[in-house]
């Protein structure tokens, strides 16, 4: 299992596509689950789920994501 703490936070969009991939590498090469936590919808929606929390508790779900998917489903979260 791989926790990873916003990994593409501080970098560039090339070099973060390169971690995302590195990642998803890792899940298909090793059978690796990876716990990312992020606030940016591009580096989420290369998850096959997405649990979204709000105030510490989980509040919805995206399974399959897009970044489109992941963005809706935090404007709906925002709303409650």
């Amino acid at each position: 299992m791989i926790f990873a703490d916003e990994p593409t936070g501080n970098l560039d969009s090339q070099a973060g596509a390169e971690v995302l991939a590195l990642l998803h590498g890792a899940t298909t090469r090793y059978g690796q689950t990876i716990i990312l936590v992020t606030h940016d919808p591009v580096a989420a929606s290369h998850a096959d789920r997405v649990v979204l929390l709000k105030d510490g508790r989980a509040g919805g779900e995206v399974h399959q994501p897009t970044k489109e998917s992941v963005v809706s489903a935090l404007g709906e979260l925002s709303d409650l």
